[in-house]
């Protein structure tokens, strides 16, 4: 296995990076997924170009003018090229959550004035509300690819085959866009309150992938399992562009959902390295069989903190290292990650340090300061998490004045999380301020409690979210702590509580007998993350 030459990606417009890697790459096949989709670099461009020729057409009236276009599509071949085609038009593909709302849907269209949304009649009947009803054309990719002539296609062919990379790109103009363009618009997850649009450029997803890539060696012969969709930033970058870009294969499957379909897949394509959120991670451990992860080598969980025994059941029953990646939308979205020695491409490499997500990517720099004051604060002291680098975001869409809130002038963002460096640089994340309640005057964290009734209950590997701690006002005590949890287990309250103390929580982080309330449903996003707005306003109604 050859590893992959560090790339930064920092001076590359990347849909020129794209043509580049399909035509290094013509003959491998770089694009795979469970609906039977095999794609060589070769193919993979002259689809994209045979597309943009028939949207430019059909949809566009050959004008640059409409430069936000949706899309609508699960992580597939079909999503690929929706997003590829659209980029090498100089134009910025915006990938929706399918698992939103209709009014919330309709508020990202607005906010990024979309005017047309790419998607196929399959996705269409299962969406919960009528296509009419969005506020946007809805182009239908298979109705596209019939429109698309032997013409379309065999100059496509030609273009591909009878130019250099970079002739081609500057025939498609791809010459005049800068780094400071826009490559995506991707929607935050809401779960703090109404989506925001966060604006990412070529300079911020390239030097992302950049800074993955020199931080965790990977082989030219990998093959990523692609189940995270691309409305989440973990998936657009990691698993979109890194292939588009990066000669590796991928293997695409339309959900997170379905582990024996998942299992199957990374069988057939010998699937090594596994981008996904312990939420998923815990049913496919369960699911998928030793056979189908056998030549899995590493998996990278994100978007939620990592159970160790979770780690411990797939070195267990695959003999794979898992480790946890930190990272948020407005960065691009990975700020660090532990790195297993085999994969760490450093002279002296740290490894796993547990209890933490690891050193920071190469480029990144990352500091603690007062919560109170701002003031920077020495190692081994909690405080808020910032971040600087050339993955830090452009900015909101439209909101000048919430950019300004968690970005700084020297460019330094506030990421809203309570951390630690400790000695060695690696970052242990401690909570949300969200998540943090002021009693007494003092600062609860309310992700501890939440992990410590899990190991007490013994649900930390539970498939679904089966307690959530959240607060509500209180006349004396300025906040009180609630329990939330599944009205199927079975708890006693005064026993949690006893139990909570005699695992070292102090008496004022525990919550009262009265304050557990059993619901019918933990509210979870679709990435399988805490909904904290509903959880919260769950909290306030009770």
């Amino acid at each position: 296995m050859n590893p992959i030459e560090k790339n930064t990606l920092q001076e590359t417009i990347l849909p020129i990076a794209f043509i580049r890697n399909c035509y290094k790459q013509r003959r491998k096949v770089k694009v795979m997924d469970s609906l039977g989709t095999e794609l060589t670099g070769g193919l993979l461009l002259v689809a994209c170009l045979t597309f943009r020729k028939v949207l430019r057409r059909e949809i566009f009236g050959n004008s640059d003018e409409e430069k936000n276009v949706g899309i609508l599509l699960p992580p597939s071949g079909g999503a690929v090229i929706a997003n590829a085609t659209l980029s090498i038009d100089s134009r910025v593909p915006v990938n929706l959550n399918y698992t939103l709302s209709l009014e919330t849907i309709n508020h990202c269209l607005r906010a990024a004035s979309i005017k047309h949304i790419l998607t196929t009649k399959k996705i269409l009947e299962r969406l919960p509300y009528n296509a009419e009803d969005l506020e946007a054309k809805v182009v239908l990719m298979e109705e596209m690819r019939d429109k698309s002539t032997k013409f379309d296609k065999l100059t496509s062919l030609a273009a591909t085959y009878l130019n250099s990379p970079d002739k081609l790109a500057a025939k498609l103009k791809l010459d005049k866009l800068s780094m400071d363009d826009l490559c995506t618009i991707i929607f935050t997850s809401g779960s703090t309150g109404v989506p925001k649009g966060v604006m990412l450029t070529y300079l911020n997803i390239g030097s992302n992938i950049g800074a993955f890539f020199n931080h965790i060696r990977i082989y030219e012969d990998d093959v990523f399992l692609g189940v995270l969709p691309f409305f989440h930033s973990f998936g657009y970058t990691t698993t979109l562009w890194t292939t588009l870009v990066m000669p590796l294969s991928t293997a695409y499957h339309i959900t997170p959902l379905e582990p024996r379909q998942i299992g199957k897949l990374a069988e057939k394509y010998g699937a090594t390295v596994l981008i996904a959120t312990p939420t998923f991670l815990r049913s496919y451990c369960r699911r998928i069989s030793k056979e189908q992860f056998a030549k899995m080598d590493i998996i990278v969980a994100g978007a939620e903190k990592l159970p160790l025994e979770l780690v411990k059941a797939y070195e267990d029953k695959f003999d794979v290292q898992t480790i946890e990646g930190y990272g948020a939308t407005e960065l691009s979205p990975v700020v660090c990650s532990n790195v297993p020695v085999k994969r760490d491409p450093r002279p002296n490499p740290l490894g796993i340090k547990e209890g933490t997500i690891g050193l920071p990517m190469p480029g990144i720099e990352v500091r603690i300061i007062d919560l109170d004051t701002g003031e920077v604060l020495p190692k081994n002291t909690q405080g808020m998490l910032q971040v600087r680098g050339p993955s830090v975001m452009k900015g909101y869409l439209g909101l000048p004045e919430e950019t300004a809130k968690v970005i700084d002038p020297e460019g330094w963002y506030t990421t809203n999380d309570v951390a630690i460096i400790d000695e060695d640089g690696c970052i242990k994340i401690t909570g949300r301020l969200s998540r943090f309640s002021k009693i007494g005057g003092e600062m609860v964290p309310h992700l501890i409690i939440e992990e410590t009734l899990q190991e007490i209950l013994d649900i930390g590997d539970a498939e679904t979210m089966q307690v959530a701690i959240a607060s509500r006002p209180h006349e004396t005590k300025g906040e009180e702590i609630i329990v939330l949890y599944n009205n199927e287990l079975e708890i006693d309250p005064s026993e949690l509580t006893e139990k909570l103390k005699e695992a070292g929580l102090p008496a004022i982080w525990c919550p009262s007998p009265s304050n557990y309330f059993p619901v019918e449903e933990i509210p979870c996003l679709a990435t399988g993350k805490l909904d904290l707005a509903a959880v919260k306003q769950m909290a306030q109604e009770i």
